[in-house]
């Protein structure tokens, strides 16, 4: 009898024994292939580092913004990225006397360089395409509407109508970030360069991987009327050997009379667009495309954009736009990835 009842606590105790002790083996077996795999990892870092060269991180001012530059490369370019947005910020800056365009929105007729008429010919493009929605001669409107160099100021009905036939003045600001870019990228791979990140005032280029051997990517905040912008972010876009811009009108507006004035004006109708888009984002395989396609969606609105994009398989959209209930609502190109945070 005593040993019947020994029985019966020593083979539960047997069995507990057994599973505690296959469960403890395959949590050690578990570490020692995370360990591995971590080992790997460091190991092929360090290959790739000792090859290419460490990751290099500059910044510095253009356009009137900011640019980030991330790259990995035995020693830092930054002269030859610097070089290449002198060349750009010549030619397109509305802050640069010396400039082409400002030159030519003087009255003079400068010599206009090769890069000049590509940003030049890319523009007629997005515009032809665009119905007009794009538009680098909007200038006029938009500083009489008080976006520009000039204070807010309402302009009449006739003022409007007079200042759609004035098509003298150029203004490549929603391009030229995109198109430098672009350059920079251009710059960077005549060194052998293969794994950057460029980000100039929101836009973006991308190649290869990050430090963390992974795909690059990059967060699209949320809309937000503080105008001091959210830290919040709406999405987390996985951009990857593309190029990436952002447009959006909830930063910049103004009321005035109870109303509310985006910043965005229709170049087709002379006043600010009145419709659901708050944020286009745009991926493209050039950053002056995406910059110059996102700036037109903003005009456009939800519907005509998607209508742009079916003709466009090479370029890929996040759309974000407020709903019949004034709720914050997206629409993406199908084969878009991205996370929500």
């Amino acid at each position: 009898m005593n040993k019947k009842k020994s029985l019966y606590w020593q083979v539960p105790l047997l069995v507990f024994l057994i599973v505690g002790t296959f469960f403890i083996a395959r949590q050690n077996r578990n570490e020692r292939l995370a360990a591995q795999q971590q080992n790997t990892f460091n190991i092929y870092v360090f290959v790739d580092q000792f090859k290419n060269g460490p990751y290099q991180r500059d910044e510095g001012q253009v356009f009137g913004t900011f640019y980030h530059v991330t790259y990995q490369a035995k020693s830092s370019l930054k002269s030859s990225i610097d070089e290449a947005l002198e060349q750009v910020n010549g030619e397109f800056s509305m802050f640069n006397e010396h400039s082409t365009v400002a030159a030519i929105n003087r009255g003079e007729d400068p010599l206009r360089s090769s890069m000049f008429e590509e940003v030049y010919r890319l523009a007629q493009q997005v515009t032809a395409d665009t119905d007009g929605a794009f538009d680098i001669t909007v200038a006029p409107l938009v500083n009489a509407w008080g976006f520009g160099f000039k204070n807010e100021q309402m302009p009449t009905p006739e003022q409007v109508d007079s200042l759609l036939k004035i098509r003298n003045q150029m203004d490549f600001s929603a391009i030229a970030k995109g198109y430098g870019c672009d350059m920079v990228a251009r710059a960077l791979e005549e060194h052998g360069v293969t794994n950057y990140m460029i980000e100039i005032g929101g836009e973006v280029v991308t190649r290869g991987h990050n430090p963390q051997m992974q795909q690059w990517n990059i967060g699209v905040s949320k809309p937000s009327d503080d105008a001091q912008g959210s830290a919040e972010l709406q999405a987390i876009l996985t951009v990857s050997d593309a190029a990436m811009a952002t447009s959006g009108n909830y930063r910049n507006f103004y009321y005035k009379g109870g109303r509310k004035y985006a910043h965005t004006i229709d170049p087709r109708t002379g006043y600010p667009v009145q419709h659901e888009l708050l944020s286009a984002t745009v991926l493209a395989p050039r950053c002056a495309v995406a910059d110059a396609y996102a700036t037109a969606f903003m005009v456009l609105g939800l519907d005509s954009a998607r209508v742009v994009l079916q003709r466009h398989p090479e370029m890929q959209a996040y759309l974000i736009y407020s709903d019949a209930a004034g709720h914050l609502t997206e629409w993406h190109s199908p084969s878009l990835q991205f996370t929500t945070p």
